[in-house]
């Protein structure tokens, strides 16, 4: 007797070619081989999302090459559920793969009421990677971050709390984010004289975003730690959606917290010039922001977002076209 099974979903089978096509940059100076894209489970992940759909996109991304997935405690929404759908995914599709996967998760910011649910004191990062390892059911992370830097919490602190969590297996390397030059030269410090492999510094960077470049890449160089960059698209800034103007459905004219109408009319102009040099690439405009990160120094690999598998595999076209002549370089540098 069959089943009467209608939703079309089949047992996963990866693509037998997944590791022809991807690109592989070396993490600083650490063993870690990352896809020159990763995928972040930031947005379309939560319990307020299809999980078909996110199943989908994981799906996807391993058979493009993307093996590193990254996540966070309070990725969602509601905070946990990106860790928890995950896992439910990680179960039915990818574990007999895991060697195979790169998975991250964080803790830093809000994640549970009281005084011991948020920033970086050793109680929060140990307890809430109890947590997302228990959403996820994995033994242990690759990576795990401090989210991002504690005022008040001392950083000798946070970073014994970051050792500890690898000597207790939780994780085999460690990270931080968001972190200043001067901050991460200490943590680096601090772990190197701990014995602790820190290999990544997770920061926000774009062609309209460029703070990075103000000393934190040379920090990473002068320490031997790569950088994997997020919102390498500005928000969606760095897409063909706005060179027309605002569509009613964009993201800017919901007016979502990280993207409004004024930011989108400020570069409007800069969106259109970068737009043609892209066309003239052979590109979309977010696949040459994302091309043109990779050949950034310390840049280790570029985090991407996806809302289908169209969009994931538009983002990945990137990699068919990494060079830059000068003049490209001058005009993307004008017009950022």
């Amino acid at each position: 007797m069959e089943i009467n099974d209608k939703t079309g979903v089949k047992e996963y089978r990866p693509a037998a070619d997944r590791y022809e096509t991807m690109k592989y940059n070396r993490c600083g100076k650490s063993g870690v081989l990352l896809p020159a894209l990763s995928l972040g489970l930031w947005h379309n992940f939560g319990f307020v999302d299809s999980t078909e759909n996110a199943r989908e996109i994981l799906r996807c991304a391993f058979d493009l090459g993307i093996t590193h997935f990254d996540l966070a405690n309070n990725y969602g929404p509601p905070y946990g559920s990106a860790e928890e759908n995950f896992g439910q995914i990680f179960k039915k599709d990818f574990k007999p793969y895991r060697d195979e996967l790169f998975i991250a998760s964080k803790a830093g910011y809000d994640m549970w009421p009281g005084p011991y649910g948020n920033f970086g004191s050793r109680k929060y990062l140990i307890s809430s990677l109890d947590q997302s390892l228990k959403r996820m059911g994995l033994d242990y992370v690759d990576v795990f971050y401090h989210h991002r830097p504690d005022p008040d919490t001392p950083l000798e602190e946070t970073m014994i709390a970051l050792s500890d969590i690898v000597r207790q297996g939780k994780a085999l390397y460690v990270g931080i984010s968001n972190y200043q030059p001067k901050e991460t030269a200490e943590a680096s410090k601090l772990l190197k004289e701990l014995k602790v492999p820190f290999i990544l510094h997770q920061a926000r960077y774009s062609i309209f975003d460029r703070w990075v470049e103000d000393g934190l890449l040379d920090t990473l160089e002068d320490n031997g730690v790569g950088c994997i960059t997020f919102s390498p698209l500005a928000q969606g800034m760095l897409t063909n959606k706005y060179v027309n103007g605002i569509p009613k459905d964009s993201r800017a004219a919901r007016d979502f917290t990280y993207l409004d109408t004024t930011d989108v009319e400020q570069n409007l102009t800069k969106i259109k010039n970068l737009a043609k040099i892209a066309d003239k690439r052979g590109q979309k405009l977010s696949q040459m922001a994302i091309a043109w990160l990779l050949g950034r120094p310390s840049v280790s690999s570029v985090l991407i977002g996806a809302s289908s598998t169209n969009q994931l595999k538009e983002n990945v076209g990137a990699l068919e076209q990494l060079q830059f002549t000068q003049e490209e370089l001058d005009l993307i540098d004008a017009n950022s």
